[in-house]
């Protein structure tokens, strides 16, 4: 049986992202990291970051500003691992 750990070894995706994937896609985590997976196979990092930026705006809708923090951090840890050309649509 293949477990979320599994999942999340093999998708080049830290927990934070994926679980970020997650909340924007509103879908399991184990699902998320495939979504993730799939993204950076096929150079989907803009994708990946307008995501987060989604979660983040949510958040701050909510006045919920430590998750926004949170999300803050994890795309300034995306955007370095993971850089692209360009900007977010």
């Amino acid at each position: 049986m293949v477990t979320y750990e599994d999942t999340l070894g093999l998708c080049e995706l830290s927990e934070g992202e994926v679980m970020a994937i997650a909340e924007h896609e509103h879908t399991a985590p184990i699902i998320a990291s495939g979504i993730g997976s799939y993204l950076i196979q096929h150079h989907g990092e803009q994708i990946i970051s307008q995501y987060i930026l989604d979660d983040m705006v949510r958040a701050q809708k909510h006045g919920d500003y430590i998750h926004q923090i949170e999300l803050q951090q994890i795309l300034a840890q995306f955007l370095a691992e993971h850089p692209f050309q360009g900007t977010p649509h």
